[in-house]
């Protein structure tokens, strides 16, 4: 199964208060907790950093056709076929 995770970074600087410090797309059998266990031993939280992981893929529904499709996780609303957006000019 592919995962993608995010590393963010506590930064003041920013309206959030962090920033996306890395995103990595890993093609792991392992359970999702033990990724997420690995990656904050690498990044603790106790130096500002947190860690999310999604399923790379999600499927979808096309709004137009009805057809089910695979697409990232973080496709813009506007990208995707499953919104009235990508359709409308």
């Amino acid at each position: 199964m592919k995962y993608t995770i995010e590393i963010y970074k506590r930064d003041a600087r920013t309206k959030s208060g962090e920033r996306l410090s890395e995103k990595l797309d890993v093609d792991l059998q392992s359970p999702k907790d033990a990724i997420l266990f690995h990656y904050t031993q690498s990044y603790p939280v106790s130096k500002g950093f947190r860690v999310t992981i999604h399923e790379t893929y999600v499927t979808r529904k096309n709004m137009m056709g009805g057809g089910e499709y695979q697409e990232r996780y973080d496709t813009p609303r506007y990208c995707s076929p499953s919104s009235e957006s990508y359709w409308s000019f």
